[in-house]
């Protein structure tokens, strides 16, 4: 560790397999909490390569558990975080919208590191069980369209890094591998990143694989699609700049989408929304998002994706798909 840290230290790059090789040796416990802790803050400093970022990618989808979820074409719906904005839930609100128009999710999520509330706190509070048990995930995409994956169950080997992370409190490139380390292995994703050097990352290792995806940044820095501005979206087949207009939707104030200081204060406007009582501010920049994972799975326009998106919200079948999570996770 000692000779990797002074090569990253002097802005020198390591190799995928020198990057991959690192995380291992996390995993079995190799190194100490201050060589751990001085590896994730020398990334707060230096820009991650794509080797690197491919490296730590693989070396998680190696060493985690993973989930067989046979005959489902899910996508996942999940952003890096490290946005500095606390909005509030976009992206799992999204995740029940999108499982209520009929697309299955396998929704990879933590609890908050730089945010109030995480997708795993917000959901947590709700009622929602989280397990690593297969016949229970089997049920849950079965009954409810979306099964929840929280990330600690099936990435064991990151057990050594979960405290330093929330002691430092700030985004690591943890945050850029969270959506990239879905332990069901989805065969779509929409991911929102927090920067435009990411998203380019992003946009050639998705290249890489077999994958639908629609990978998304505000040029106003959220790691979604925010409806405050422009946002940049590469996709299988393009790379394109959207606009609120797109969608026939007026631009709205960053200050419309704040969720909020607390957990329960996420709890509350998350089920005020899913119940169809949010406010258009709300509900367009839920089903802008929703509706892109929509039209990634069934290779239709954003704009039928977000129109099939309004009607699962505003219909009751966004809420229908929490209500039975909660109830199964009840038994």
């Amino acid at each position: 560790m000692k000779e990797i840290l002074n090569r990253l230290i002097n802005q020198e790059s390591i190799s995928s397999e020198e990057a991959k090789n690192v995380l291992v040796n996390i995993s079995e416990g190799k190194y100490n909490q201050s060589q751990i802790a001085s590896f994730l803050t020398v990334y707060m400093m230096r820009s991650i390569t794509i080797e690197e970022l491919r490296g730590f990618r693989d070396a998680l989808l190696e060493l985690c558990i993973p989930v067989e979820l046979e005959g489902y074409n899910t996508i996942d719906l999940c952003g890096t975080g490290g946005d500095g904005k606390d909005t509030f839930n976009i992206s799992t609100l999204s995740s029940f919208v999108t499982a209520g128009a009929g697309v299955h999710v396998t929704k990879h999520g933590n609890y908050g590191v730089s945010s109030a509330c995480g997708s795993s706190n917000v959901m947590e509070h709700l009622g929602i069980k989280f397990t690593n048990d297969i016949d229970f995930l089997n049920r849950s995409i079965d009954k409810a369209g979306i099964c929840v994956l929280h990330a600690p169950l099936f990435h064991p080997a990151m057990k050594n890094v979960a405290p330093i992370r929330k002691e430092l409190g700030v985004k690591t490139f943890f945050n850029m591998l969270g959506p990239m380390v879905n332990p069901a292995f989805p065969k779509n994703q929409m991911v929102g990143v927090f920067n435009l050097e990411l998203l380019r990352l992003y946009g050639y290792l998705y290249q890489e694989t077999d994958k639908n995806y629609a990978v998304v940044h505000a040029l106003d820095g959220y790691d979604e699609i925010s409806l405050t501005g422009k946002t940049k979206v590469i996709s299988n087949n393009s790379e394109t700049l959207f606009e609120p207009q797109d969608l026939g939707v007026n631009k709205i104030e960053q200050k419309e989408i704040f969720g909020g200081n607390t957990v329960a204060q996420a709890a509350r406007l998350f089920t005020k929304i899913i119940r169809g009582k949010g406010t258009d501010a709300h509900n367009n920049v839920v089903c802008a998002n929703a509706g892109l994972a929509i039209a990634t799975v069934k290779q239709i326009s954003h704009k039928e994706g977000f129109e099939l998106a309004k009607e699962s919200l505003l219909g009751g079948k966004a809420k229908a798909s929490l209500d039975k999570l909660i109830e199964l996770s009840e038994k």
